[in-house]
């Protein structure tokens, strides 16, 4: 088993501890079977909250995958105690948001959605439904008066 850390980056304007929310947050991504190479063309989302048996009673993954080209199954756990929140002292570094434990898979790309939620820098305002799909988002801070916003997202997998 391979442990692989998402690891994001971006610029964060009077917003801060970015993080997803829930044990139902979706983490979308595209996979690549080690066994033959294969990329899967759709995204597949993992989750804390859904866990599948494995064949011959080895225990449970978040995610379990049979790769189309091969025919290998394949799957992939969060580490929940890895996931970490994005703060406003990370603004334009690469830190890791969450670590996944893969077995003949490794996650290629990932495709930020719906589910963030972030606090204002100066007010602690929270903002419950931060969207990231368009690698941005923006907003207003009604306590502490001033625009908030998340841009320049960029991610990248390293080995954990």
């Amino acid at each position: 088993m391979v442990k692989i850390a998402l690891q994001l980056k971006a610029v964060l304007e009077n917003i801060t501890n970015l993080r997803p929310e829930g044990e139902d947050f979706r983490w979308y991504l595209k996979l690549k079977c080690l066994s033959c190479g294969e990329v899967s063309e759709k995204w597949q989302y993992v989750t804390l909250e859904e866990s599948t048996p494995l064949k011959g009673g080895r225990g449970h993954a978040n995610l379990v995958s049979k790769c189309k080209l091969c025919g290998r199954e394949n799957n992939l756990d969060i580490l929940q105690d890895s996931i970490q929140p994005y703060c406003a002292d990370n603004t334009e570094e690469f830190r890791t948001m969450v670590v996944f434990e893969c077995r003949g898979v490794e996650p290629v790309d990932f495709s930020p959605r719906v589910g963030f939620v972030a606090e204002g820098a100066e007010s602690g305002l929270k903002f419950d439904e931060v969207e990231l799909t368009e690698g941005e988002w923006m907003d207003y801070d009604e306590n502490a008066q001033q625009p908030v916003g998340i841009t320049e997202l960029e991610h990248r997998f390293v080995k954990a």
